[in-house]
């Protein structure tokens, strides 16, 4: 009965609950729309670290990564490659010559990692052919070409065709220098990774580093992003002498950010409805002072004040609680578009989003995973919107509600 007189009663005045409840759809809805703009941004950076950067899983010998040297190459390398492409669940590996250097022209000189590919085998994991804006990818019958990043170009004041010399120690110690030609200049959504990062031949960096058909790195793509953990411990069983990294530990800070990002989200979204939960407070008790009068009458007849405290909670739940499927509904239809054309964010500056890893067009994901969590800050917006109008209607003396 006290549910049936709560309905009721909020629709006393229609216009004043209506604007509540829109309020309450609205900043749902800003609140699960700041959530699937966050979700489909991480969901991009890793996407990108994973398909364009570090792929999966990497190998190294262990000493290699401590200082880079060249000659710390994975033994038996090429077997081990075609090991690791026979194993279920992977979807291509790649082997990499690394070392780095000094790259230099008339107008400067900067640190780099100078990467020797196997072209055909790097295009796949790294999908270094569609991120060319200039020039053309390696051509087999030319030597000493280079293909470097678009924000080290720029500043180096390097184009297709010119030529720059790279210097770095081979496998015995030996400084080497040798001229490339620029064949082309790629853009990833990776900038600083850009201006560190280029590309010459294996075949070529291998007779300057003198060690022969070997190798520093290996990477795995696999075909589910889900099986990482369970591939990794796997080849650490396979091969225990390696350093055997996933993507999270080769990019912790994307790691970190996703972690970060998804605190973030409940935050925002706490904020948002607790300032929606004073608009509440504010409708609930200008609702009980109208009915002063009636409220006295009530307890004057009898009626207990437990009844009179639910009657102020329902209420309050059904004024919070019917804008929810209207805000819910409204997120679906607004993120399931963006999630298939995507959402341009080329306007906050293309250059500002390639600093911090992250691409132009976010494919916003409804944040199915966090529903529950937004629903329990929707009841506790209800519950703590209840408690003060309630409180009063509690205060109420018959004999001075009925005077007035």
């Amino acid at each position: 009965m006290i549910w049936i007189m709560a309905w009721r009663n909020i629709w006393r005045n229609k216009m004043r609950s209506i604007i509540i409840m829109l309020s309450v759809a609205i900043g749902l809805f800003a609140g699960i729309g700041v959530q699937s703009l966050y979700d489909g941004m991480m969901t991009s950076r890793v996407r990108n670290v994973i398909d364009e950067e570090t792929g999966h899983i990497q190998l190294h010998n262990p000493g290699f990564k401590n200082d880079y040297e060249p000659r710390y190459v994975i033994d038996n390398g090429n077997n081990l490659l075609t090991k690791i492409r026979s194993i279920e669940g992977v979807k291509f590996a790649s082997a990499r010559s690394i070392t780095t250097g000094m790259l230099s022209t008339p107008t400067g000189s900067a640190g780099v990692q100078v990467n020797g590919i196997v072209a055909e085998d790097e295009y796949k994991t790294s999908l270094l052919k569609q991120k060319i804006i200039a020039g053309k990818e390696f051509n087999d019958a030319a030597e000493n070409e280079i293909i470097i990043g678009k924000k080290l170009a720029d500043k180096m004041k390097l184009r297709p065709g010119l030529k720059l010399v790279l210097t770095f120690t081979d496998t015995t110690g030996e400084i080497v220098s040798s001229a490339f030609r620029v064949a082309a200049v790629y853009e990833s959504s990776n900038t600083p990774l850009d201006e560190r990062n280029v590309y010459v031949k294996q075949a070529t960096l291998n007779n300057l580093l003198l060690c022969g058909n070997a190798f520093q790195e290996i990477v795995v793509l696999l075909q589910n992003d889900l099986d990482t953990e369970k591939k990794q411990k796997q080849l650490q069983q396979l091969f225990p002498s390696l350093k055997i990294e996933s993507w999270k530990e080769l990019s912790p800070e994307t790691e970190f950010m996703v972690k970060t990002v998804d605190q973030y989200s409940y935050i925002i979204m706490i904020i948002i409805m607790l300032a929606l939960a004073f608009g509440i407070i504010n409708t609930m008790l200008m609702a009980v002072l109208e009915r002063t009068k009636e409220i006295g009458m009530m307890v004057a007849l009898g009626t207990n004040r437990i009844r009179i405290f639910f009657l102020v909670l329902f209420e309050t739940v059904f004024l919070t609680f019917a804008g929810t499927p209207v805000g819910l509904a409204i997120s679906w239809i607004f993120i399931s578009y963006f999630h298939k054309h995507g959402l341009d964010l080329s306007g906050m500056g293309k250059e500002m989003m390639n600093r911090f890893g992250f691409g132009t067009l976010i494919y916003l994901e409804f944040p199915f995973d966090k529903l529950a969590g937004v629903l329990l800050i929707v009841i506790g917006t209800a519950l703590i919107s209840f408690l003060f109008p309630a409180l009063k209607a509690l205060k109420l003396q018959p004999a001075e509600a009925l005077r007035q």
